[in-house]
């Protein structure tokens, strides 16, 4: 007996992120099961492709759920780097709110930048944090999951 084959999953590591309008639009228009995670209740459409995972408060829970299940053919919307790099391990696709498609050659100076500014931080250093979210970076994201997206679908096949 064989296995129904996978389609592909869009996860979204919901509790800050600003683009989840976008990706409900995306993952309607191809037709894609999509789990909204998060630590709290966020209201979600009133679809049978869009479920809502609460997991409980604590650090990378949200992050845990969806890295055990996220692998080829899904993507994963995050800001969170340490789970992108989990993500690609797992032969998926992770990308960020602003678009940016973390890769197999991007994510080792991801992960060491983020590294760098936790050690300034807990010397007391007073870093900025990420720039103001705009119509651009909204307009970007869109371009980079429908990208995304096309490519996951032809991995699945």
């Amino acid at each position: 007996m064989t296995s129904a084959p996978h389609k592909t999953t869009l996860y979204i590591d919901a509790d800050a992120c600003p683009v989840k309008d976008e990706v409900y639009k995306v993952a309607a228009r191809y037709g894609l099961k999509t789990f909204v995670v998060s630590n709290s209740w966020i209201r979600v459409p009133l679809t049978p492709a869009i479920e809502q995972v609460v997991v409980d408060a604590g650090p990378d829970i949200a992050d845990d759920w969806i890295a055990e299940r996220a692998g080829p053919g899904d993507v994963v919307i995050t800001n969170d780097i340490p789970l992108a790099d989990r993500v690609l391990k797992a032969g998926g696709q992770a990308l960020g709110t602003t678009g940016r498609l973390f890769t197999t050659d991007t994510i080792g100076s991801a992960l060491a930048s983020r590294a760098i500014g936790e050690h300034l931080r807990s010397m007391g250093e007073v870093t900025s944090g990420p720039k103001a979210f705009g119509p651009a970076d909204r307009s970007k994201f869109l371009q980079a999951l429908d990208t995304a997206v096309v490519k996951a679908r032809r991995v699945v096949r």
